[in-house]
C-alpha cells in the first residue's frame, strides 16, 4: 500500500468523503482487477467482492451500473425486466466515457455522471464487502447498507 493515492483512487476517496463515509481507499501491489484477484489480495471470500459492471440500456443508450457479488453472474434478462428495456454489454470505451474509469477498476461511486444502479441482494449477507476504487490495484471496504446509501441503488436479485 502506498501513502499517496493515484489520481483516480483519490477521486474515489473524495467521493466517499463527500458521502460522509469514513473509509480509506487502499492501493495494493497485487492486482484487484477481477473478483478472484481482489479476494486473494484481501484474504476474503470472492462473494464479498462488490464488482461494478456497466451495461447499456438498449433503448435509451444510458449507462446502467450493476453491483454484483463476486461469485454471481448477472442475469441480464432479469435486470432488463426491472429496467424496462433490454441490456447490451458496454464497450470499454463506453465504460470509460460514462464512469471515468477503465474496466477492472470501476468503483460504485465517483462517476462522471449519475448512473441508474442495481445492487445484488446477495451482498447484504456480509458485514463487510470490498469494492474497486478507480484502478486495478485500489479497493475500499464498507458495509452493504452504506453501499446502498451512497449509490442510491435498488437492491434486487440479479441471478
Amino acid at each position: 500500500m502506498t501513502n499517496q493515492l493515484s489520481t483516480k483512487a483519490a477521486r474515489v476517496q473524495a467521493a466517499l468523503e463527500s458521502a460522509h463515509l469514513q473509509v480509506q481507499v487502499k492501493e495494493l501491489s497485487e492486482s484487484t482487477r477481477t473478483a478472484a484477484e481482489a479476494a486473494a489480495a484481501l484474504s476474503c471470500s470472492v462473494a464479498q467482492i462488490a464488482k461494478s459492471l456497466i451495461f447499456t440500456g438498449a433503448t435509451t443508450g444510458e449507462a446502467i451500473l450493476v453491483i454484483a457479488s463476486g461469485t454471481n453472474r448477472v442475469n441480464e434478462s432479469k435486470v432488463a425486466e426491472l429496467l424496462g428495456q433490454p441490456l447490451k454489454k458496454a464497450s470499454a470505451e463506453f465504460v470509460l466515457e460514462k464512469t471515468g474509469y477503465a474496466i477492472g477498476g470501476v468503483p460504485p461511486v465517483g462517476h462522471v455522471q449519475p448512473l441508474k444502479t442495481f445492487i445484488d441482494q446477495d451482498l447484504l449477507q456480509y458485514e463487510i464487502i470490498w469494492a474497486a476504487a478507480g484502478t486495478g490495484h485500489a479497493v475500499f471496504s464498507l458495509a452493504p447498507a452504506d453501499l446502498e446509501r451512497i449509490t442510491g441503488g435498488q437492491v434486487v436479485s440479479i441471478v
